[in-house]
């Protein structure tokens, strides 16, 4: 099966949005639930304006959506079983890679 132009730009995006440790660390901690900004900085142990940058980033491609909430802005994954399958093949790489 061939991949069409758009569908390749698309997961290259992915794939180069996810090979930055920050934004793949931003896309398991909100695997796990919605988070606002200041939550997932305190999981990821990164500056809140390091991880509001890349949430922009992860949006900007279609990564993560976001909803306001008062003056609160909550980020949830907007392809949760793309992004799923992608976080498991990037696993199994490390593995192989250490092993």
């Amino acid at each position: 099966m061939a991949l069409q132009a758009e569908e390749a730009v698309k997961m290259w995006k992915i794939f180069r949005a996810l090979g930055n440790e920050t934004r793949l660390k931003i896309v398991r901690v909100l695997l796990n639930g919605e988070k606002s900004v200041c939550e997932i900085a305190s999981h990821i142990g990164r500056p809140q304006p390091t991880v509001s940058l890349q949430l922009k980033k992860l949006a900007e491609i279609g990564i993560v959506r976001c909803k306001r909430e008062g003056k609160k802005v909550i980020y949830r994954i907007a392809e949760r079983d793309i992004l799923e399958n992608v976080i498991k093949i990037f696993s199994k790489l490390c593995e192989d890679a250490t092993a």
